[in-house]
């Protein structure tokens, strides 16, 4: 049995032995009691696992409503009420406290947890607590002019600690980052309740008052310019050595693989070497732990696992551009098979959950993300039964569990699935960063976090031609100044668009053409035009160009048609109107489209010959001219 097992089945006959009776007889408290109490012997560190819990559900001796999981159980609260919310900064006004719950009740349906979250952290801690710390006696939100710009000068900065590795704290002032974002809640709670007390004003009629934030104090331009200067920044960084990242992350990834696989070709307490160094191997001939030269213990298992993560989330990351919360929910069930309507190919669609704007979207796969989803899957599925195992998903955002589902970004903790968090996916970007020995301009090491890769990503599909509309949906941004928001523009781009120009057309126009053209060269140049000649009229282009339409002339705009050749573009017109008719009686869909594209370009060239011979006939009154007479 592995060491997972094992600590599984002692927690089993602990409990039995503490509580009595048999594993029937367990319940979830008895399990909450046992975990708590090896957090408290263990100093809050969790030495026992929780798989043992997972086997009493797998035998069905809890109840249908026993939560999924114990894991973090303890350290997750769900969604506080609007009481608690407010609660969490204490408000001595016993008024103003009730106010602030009603108004968050009146606000909570049409918001998401999160932003009810931050709103009323902002009317409470950083507004009315703080006024009420310097000003004890207000019960009303009728505010002096005074007490309205100390609470503005005070709320212009903030404290923040840093804690140094000697244990010591520093403490420095810095501008606040939120500040707007207070204002923004604030005027808008002044407002929501001046705009409610016309509707109902026994209820909100009482505590309407003139809004202490003007609208120019919410004006955030500046702070949004500098912000998207910045993030501009690390995209211009970032980007150029985008692949050379991606290759680091393969080789950190082939390279633990490869020395996972020495280890544990290693006889438990056998020496071996990985790049030089020398290793021994523990005992636990189950594990693939290894103390190098120094005595320092390597979990090189533990080591392959987050790089195998690091290159699976670069990978998906890069392809996709998406968050890393609809990273970490994308399940087996997401990947779906999409038939063509035109051509009836099949392409493959990955379907994203609805994240911050609640609406849902597919991404096309590509060959390279098709692969690495296919090497995800090997690698999560179970290898008894096939199948994905179904996990549940804490949601950090709305403070709620998930139902359980085959999630792909999931790995085996301790015998028990588990999913990977946003918090880990940073750390072992981190260490892929780190490992790759990355910098920047300035010789700092240069990190890589999950949201630069959606800004990487839409800067990419935008410079290379992406429509920003078509950005916008693949992005699922509600707004596209949002999607142009995150779209680096390089400075050099003019710059070198010119030099790009000019290299065509060297390439193009090499210096040995510009000489006076040979007699040879003139009559092939003369010569080109009479090949020109079409059954219809005479074709326009370039000399030395090739036809882009394939010979399809009545399609093209360049050709002119000839005058004596109308009945001719007639019968084509003709002919085009039956094979369409044949093709839509037969089902050919595939051909319909072009039939059609053919039938409007001889209708267009009916009606430019039509529209030249009425020019051509048409007679211009030029007037009767007067005489000027003379003076």
């Amino acid at each position: 049995m592995s060491a997972s097992g094992g600590r599984a089945r002692r927690a089993l006959v602990r409990i039995t032995v503490a509580k009595g009776g048999g594993l029937a007889d367990i319940t979830v408290g008895d399990a909450l009691e046992y975990d708590a109490e090896l957090r408290r012997t263990a100093h809050g560190v969790s030495s026992g696992g929780t798989l043992y819990y997972a086997w009493l559900r797998e035998l069905g001796h809890l109840p249908a409503d026993a939560p999924t999981t114990l894991r973090f159980l303890e350290k997750v609260t769900g969604q506080l009420t609007c009481t608690q919310l407010v609660d969490r900064h204490p408000v001595a006004s016993t008024g103003i406290r009730a106010l602030l719950i009603d108004y968050l009740e009146e606000r909570r349906p049409r918001l998401d947890y999160s932003t009810v979250d931050n709103l009323a952290r902002y009317l409470t801690r950083n507004f009315w607590a703080d006024i009420e710390r310097h000003h004890p006696t207000l019960e009303t939100l009728h505010l002096p002019a005074e007490v309205v710009t100390a609470w503005k000068e005070r709320l212009r900065t903030r404290v923040q600690r840093r804690r140094h590795p000697d244990g010591s704290i520093e403490e420095t002032v810095v501008e606040r980052a939120d500040r707007v974002m207070i204002f923004i809640a604030v005027r808008a709670f002044y407002m929501d309740i001046a705009r409610w007390a016309s509707e109902e004003p026994a209820r909100w009629g009482p505590w309407a008052a003139p809004c202490p934030i003007k609208v120019a104090e919410t004006a955030d331009r500046k702070r949004v310019a500098r912000t998207k200067a910045r993030m501009d920044q690390r995209t211009r960084e970032r980007l150029p050595v985008l692949e050379t990242f991606a290759r680091a992350a393969a080789d950190h990834h082939r390279q633990a693989t490869a020395h996972l696989a020495i280890a544990r070709a290693t006889e438990p307490g056998g020496s071996f070497t990985l790049d030089g160094a020398p290793y021994t191997r523990g005992r636990n001939p189950a594990g693939a732990a290894a103390r190098d030269e120094h005595g320092r213990l390597v979990h090189l298992d533990r080591v392959e696992h987050r790089a195998f993560w690091a290159w699976a989330t670069v990978e998906f990351l890069r392809h996709t551009g998406v968050r890393v919360e609809e990273m970490l929910e994308v399940t087996h069930h997401a990947m779906i098979q999409y038939r063509l309507p035109t051509t009836g190919e099949i392409v493959r669609l990955l379907q994203i959950a609805p994240s911050k704007t609640d609406v849902e979207r597919v991404l096309l796969v590509s060959p390279e993300l098709a692969d690495v989803l296919a090497t995800i899957i090997r690698r999560v599925r179970d290898p008894k039964t096939g199948l994905i195992p179904l996990v549940t998903r804490y949601d950090d955002q709305e403070r709620q569990w998930n139902a359980p589902a085959p999630v792909l970004f999931q790995y085996d903790r301790g015998g028990e699935p588990s999913v990977l968090s946003s918090q880990t996916i940073r750390e072992i970007l981190k260490e892929t960063a780190a490992s790759a020995r990355m910098s920047d301009a300035t010789g700092h090491p240069l990190h890589f976090t999950p949201q630069d890769f959606r800004r990487m990503f839409i800067t990419d599909a935008i410079r290379t031609g992406l429509p920003p509309h078509i950005a916008q949906v693949i992005a699922g941004h509600a707004n596209i100044n949002t999607t142009m928001g995150y779209n680096a523009v390089y400075p050099t781009e003019t710059i070198e668009a010119h030099r790009a120009f000019i290299a065509r057309r060297r390439t193009l126009r090499p210096a040995e053409e510009y000489r006076t053209p040979t007699d040879a060269e003139w009559e092939d140049f003369l010569g080109h035009f009479e090949r020109r000649k079409l059954s219809v009229g005479t074709c326009a282009r370039a000399y030395g160009t090739a036809c882009i339409h394939e010979h399809a002339c009545v399609r093209c705009s360049l050709l002119r048609p000839d005058p004596a050749q109308r009945g001719r573009l007639v019968e084509i017109r003709d002919n085009l109107i039956d094979r369409i008719a044949e093709a839509e009686q037969q089902g050919w869909l595939g051909e319909i489209e072009g039939l059609q594209v053919s039938l409007a370009g001889a209708e267009s060239k009916l009606r430019q010959l039509d529209a030249e011979q009425a020019n051509r006939h048409a007679a211009v009154d030029l007037g009767i001219p007067t005489m000027r007479e003379d003076r």
